[in-house]
């Protein structure tokens, strides 16, 4: 008989290493029973972010509208190209990347800047790159305060009932923005370069990504090389940017099929960085 299966049966459990769906299962429990720890993160998240500058939470709304009046002088001043609307049509883009952009930098230091606190509490360390991604949603929400400022005083002629899809839409980024948050948040406790690398990396995928411009421009020379094209046109942004002009810029419904694509992706993502998460986790003490 094994030494393991005389140990009480605690012992036992902790001796024998869960299963792929045995590590999601607990990483399930693990987020649903810290709710409040969670909301807690968030909330100490926000008030250290707006007391850490003169303006606070305020940089939340005029961040996006400063970044949108860059591209607007780069594109319609500088390349002479665009329209009256244009500052609407790439606000529809600054919107859901600063979401995404913010949520990975958070995401990055979620763990390594807790190496206090792992080394001293146990707790899962799981809710620490939740709660940095839920953290972002604030951020977009604050962001949707300019938008609709924007239509309301230039563009009140593309206010339309298709703005109720904006939730949709996001829920489906925010799915994908988990997924991200999650493993960017593992691998930055052993390769502290992931921060380094995403600065660069998230800013060529935005050029990469039809933000700057329309999706038919990017469909136009997606014949050239088909195999780069068709990987341009499967970028979950370009299934992104599309669907929020949609529904803001357009002012119609957008379409579903791509974003349950997307979210059925980003539920797959999300299993395989939380996995991955799991089978770190214990290991994250002696490395930080």
């Amino acid at each position: 008989m094994s030494a393991t299966a005389d140990a009480p049966a605690h012992f036992r459990r902790g001796a024998t290493r869960p299963g792929p769906i045995g590590l999601l299962r607990e990483a399930l429990v693990e987020v649903t029973q810290r709710r409040r720890l969670i909301r807690y993160l968030v909330q100490a998240d926000i008030r250290k972010k707006g007391a850490d500058t003169l303006l606070g939470n305020l940089w939340w709304v005029l961040d996006p509208l400063l970044q949108m009046a860059v591209y607007v002088v780069l594109v319609s001043v500088v390349f002479q190209r665009g329209d009256e609307t244009y500052p609407l049509f790439i606000f529809c883009a600054i919107l859901p990347w600063k979401w995404f952009q913010s949520t990975v930098y958070d995401a990055i230091t979620s763990v390594t800047g807790a190496d206090r606190l792992i080394r001293q509490i146990q707790f899962p360390k799981l809710v620490l790159p939740v709660a940095a991604a839920t953290a972002g949603v604030v951020n977009f929400l604050f962001g949707l305060i300019p938008l609709f400022t924007l239509m309301i005083l230039l563009y009140r002629d593309r206010i339309s009932i298709a703005l109720v899809f904006i939730p949709v839409i996001a829920v489906v980024q925010f799915c994908f923005n988990v997924a991200v948050a999650v493993g960017v948040a593992a691998l930055n406790v052993f390769y502290r370069d992931v921060g380094n690398l995403a600065r660069h990396l998230l800013r060529l995928w935005f050029y990469l990504s039809p933000g700057l411009y329309a999706i038919e421009d990017l469909r136009k020379h997606a014949g050239d090389i088909p195999v780069i094209g068709q990987l341009l046109l499967a970028n979950p942004f370009a299934i992104l940017f599309t669907a929020y002009r949609d529904a803001i810029y357009d002012g119609r419904r957008p379409e579903f099929a791509p974003l349950l694509a997307l979210l059925a992706a980003s539920i797959v993502l999300l299993a395989l960085t939380t996995y991955l998460f799991k089978r770190v986790e214990p290991s994250f003490a002696k490395v930080l």
